[in-house]
């Protein structure tokens, strides 16, 4: 079919080109299928094939250090998050309060994950921890004491020689908290336990870790 246009006049909705203004077009399977067929003019492309290739973005990507103080009752599996400390690379702090702010929210977001926050499902897949009476968030009493200190070193990849740091606190404390449990665990033959660690899952391990010591 020869619409007899310019591209400028083509519009394309609903796996359709049609003439702007008029009824008269052609399905994207029918041209494809008319490509695929060969068509008059023998500088026309044969397929509807196109590839793209993306420059990579200028990166700024962050870096730091977290470091988690986590105590564990062994009796009844309760952990708890006493202290945090961490040193960021964000690059130039514009505003050096919100970042903190940010990084704070990020650190409890990441020891709800790492502690508590668990989805459950029934025999016939039906949530059953849909609100918050039974689906467990950090609370004020959950989030410790935090250090925050910056190591600025200005990214040369933008003007403001900034840095991302969006997810770095939820990033850096997920490990640095499980590893910590891992660590406090350790004595008692633990060396690995599954986000999120309840109580209940921390005391399975250590009563596990210990009847495997003593068999």
């Amino acid at each position: 079919m020869d619409l007899e246009l310019t591209s400028a006049d083509i519009e394309f909705r609903d796996g359709r080109f049609t003439i702007a203004g008029t009824d008269r077009g052609i399905g994207l399977l029918e041209l494809a299928a008319k490509v695929r067929a060969g068509l008059p003019d023998p500088a026309a492309p044969k397929s509807l094939d196109v590839a793209h290739t993306h420059k990579e973005s200028p990166s700024a990507f962050p870096n730091g250090c977290h470091v988690a103080e986590v105590e564990v009752d062994p009796e009844t599996g309760v952990a708890a998050v006493v202290r945090y400390t961490t040193v960021n690379d964000f690059g130039t702090l514009v505003n050096p309060m919100l970042v903190e702010g940010q990084l704070h929210g990020g650190v409890v977001q990441g020891i709800g994950q790492a502690l508590m926050e668990r989805t459950a499902y029934d025999e016939q897949g039906q949530l059953v921890t849909g609100s918050f009476m039974d689906y467990c968030l950090p609370r004020a009493s959950d989030a410790p004491p935090m250090g925050f200190e910056s190591h600025a070193v200005p990214a040369t990849t933008n003007p403001l020689g900034v840095k991302g740091c969006g997810e770095a606190g939820c990033a850096g404390s997920l490990p640095s908290v499980m590893n910590a449990i891992v660590d406090a665990l350790s004595p008692h033959g633990v060396t690995h336990v599954d986000m999120p660690a309840t109580p209940q899952k921390v005391w399975q391990a250590i009563e596990t870790a210990r009847k495997s010591n003593a068999a």
